[in-house]
């Protein structure tokens, strides 16, 4: 389930995404929102698109990466209406050797402010990475 709708910009460290909130998601409520928690997954997949770009440019195969956890999520609303238009940026601020990697992610919107960063596992090899876990 992709909910971004195109990338606006992209840099060596952050990247930044735009999306409209759809009425006919798979989030949306028949108050026609969307919970505000979900902006975690709208960061996700922000990161996910800058790590697949990297990976893309370097010629190597587009992997998975793993939302390993938030230190907090702090949004200025209950919900995000939907139809509004939100963007939303990441910054790499710290890639450790281990494969782990800290992003500080930021969405706003027509009164609208989210942060948090986000704790990413972006393995080298997706499949050897599962694989060693059983999967």
């Amino acid at each position: 389930m992709v909910l971004l709708d195109r990338v606006v910009e992209i840099g060596e460290d952050h990247i930044v995404a735009e999306l409209k909130v759809r009425d006919d998601g798979l989030f949306s409520s028949p108050d026609h929102t969307v919970p505000a928690w979900v902006g975690l997954e709208y960061m996700a997949q922000v990161i996910a698109a800058f790590s697949g770009y990297r990976r893309k440019c370097r010629g190597e195969e587009i992997g998975l990466g793993f939302l390993v956890g938030t230190r907090h999520y702090l949004c200025s609303v209950g919900c995000f209406p939907c139809g509004i238009l939100l963007r939303v940026r990441a910054e790499k601020i710290i890639e450790a050797s281990n494969e782990m990697s800290v992003f500080d992610c930021v969405i706003e919107g027509d009164n609208i402010h989210a942060a948090s960063k986000l704790n990413v596992l972006l393995p080298q090899d997706s499949k050897k990475f599962l694989a060693g876990k059983g999967i």
